[in-house]
């Protein structure tokens, strides 16, 4: 990932927390014909040190389990994109100053590499899945659990499924939230995508967190 340095995010804390946040990932992999892709739910285990883990499944029938297991020493990506935003010239104060501005994209990205451990255990996918779902509905008023489902039902669907396990050895961030810019056209940026109802909130946050703007 090209990785400016002012746009560079290496606390771990906060990449986990981008994971948990955005638990969709796109997970890539080398096959026969080229890259592979397919975006899954994930779920960080982020005390296995050094870096963390990811647990996830695959669908039976989708082919790329077995290029993974045909190939386990090879690494994998998987990608977790967070808020975005397009930002455009009209709210730099450069804009009335030179004119010399083009339009841009903020957006907070992590990108982990590992390496993959198919599994078929159905114990272990039982769980993983149970631990998923809580992940999702815990918020919820009546939260819907594995359990409430006919156990013979669960148990026709995990056989349905892989499981995935990756270790972590390598994670990278980048928040390009417009922390490059002039200060005047960081808060300029904060308050357009507020004047015109962004729908990304979190993008009004980062932009002035990131941008040094919470104490003006």
């Amino acid at each position: 990932m090209y990785q400016p340095p002012h746009f560079q995010e290496t606390r771990q804390d906060v990449l986990h927390g981008l994971i948990r946040a955005h638990p969709l990932g796109l997970l890539v992999s080398n096959g026969a014909e080229g890259p592979v892709a397919n975006a899954i739910p994930f779920l960080l285990d982020a005390e296995v040190p050094p870096n963390g883990r990811l647990r996830a499944h695959l669908a039976r029938a989708n082919p790329q389990w077995r290029l993974l297991a045909d190939s386990p020493a090879s690494p994998v990506l998987v990608v977790f994109q967070g808020t975005d935003a397009y930002v455009t010239p009209s709210w730099y104060e450069t804009k009335r100053e030179t004119g010399k501005v083009v339009p841009t994209w903020n957006y907070a990205i992590v990108q982990v590499r590992g390496t993959v451990t198919v599994i078929e255990d159905q114990n272990w996918l039982a769980q993983q899945i149970s631990e998923l779902t809580v992940s999702q509905e815990a918020a919820r008023e009546a939260p819907w659990a594995v359990t409430d489902a006919p156990a013979s039902f669960i148990q026709s669907q995990i056989r349905g499924i892989v499981g995935l396990e990756i270790e972590i050895t390598d994670m990278q961030g980048k928040w390009k939230v417009s922390q490059n810019r002039p200060i005047a056209d960081r808060s300029g940026v904060a308050e357009g995508l507020e004047s015109e109802g962004s729908n990304s909130p979190d993008m009004v946050l980062l932009v002035r967190s990131y941008g040094g703007l919470d104490d003006r």
